[in-house]
């Protein structure tokens, strides 16, 4: 079960760890490489060993840190990364672009926006259920569903064959995520493509 936790600060990112996330994904726009470094040591010490820590969008900095990044699909550093030996993820709006992350050496995809949200104005239009599940169809490697998931629909995503959801607006609602992502799990949603 994968649940990842956007935050843009340490204290958020350490209560998300201590809470069920399993990743723990600093964004931060529209501010410089130093500045992601600065707060990225933060996130580190109060993350400690509880989840996988990942830098969004700027691969300088998670070669510093040490750390996996996510890259959408306009974001360059792709052979950066794989130069370095540096882990990342990669957004996917289509069983296309998730077919060709996975080509590139993706951990794993961040399926969406599955919903419109106010968090990511610069995301396509919503793909719904049917457009996750043909993303996870289309990969072997971990699907994360992100866009407007929170508590009421993250276990829908999850039955579309999700491994796991990405929350942002929603990371208040962790620990009650983490225990409907169980149940949805044991009830036979086991995060897997059908």
């Amino acid at each position: 079960m994968i649940l990842h936790a956007i935050v843009s600060e340490a204290t958020t990112a350490g209560w998300a760890a201590r809470n069920g996330a399993s990743v723990v994904q600093l964004r931060l726009k529209e501010v410089p490489t130093a500045e992601r470094v600065r707060v990225g040591r933060e996130v580190i010490a109060s993350v400690g060993d509880l989840a996988m820590i990942v830098m969004n969008d700027d691969v300088a900095a998670a070669e510093t840190l040490g750390v996996t990044v996510h890259l959408g699909q306009d974001d360059g550093g792709v052979e950066r990364a794989a130069r370095a030996g540096i882990r990342f993820g990669r957004s996917a709006g289509t069983p296309d672009e998730a077919r060709r992350a996975e080509t590139e050496g993706a951990l794993y995809v961040g399926a969406g926006a599955v919903w419109s949200t106010p968090s990511k104005r610069d995301a396509g239009p919503p793909i719904g259920l049917d457009g996750l599940r043909a993303i996870c169809r289309a990969v072997s490697i971990p699907v994360v569903a992100i866009g407007g998931v929170d508590a009421s629909n993250a276990a829908d995503c999850v039955a579309a064959g999700a491994r796991g959801v990405a929350v942002i607006r929603a990371v208040t609602e962790l620990p009650r995520l983490r225990a409907l992502l169980e149940i949805a799990v044991a009830d036979g949603g086991d995060g897997r493509a059908r």
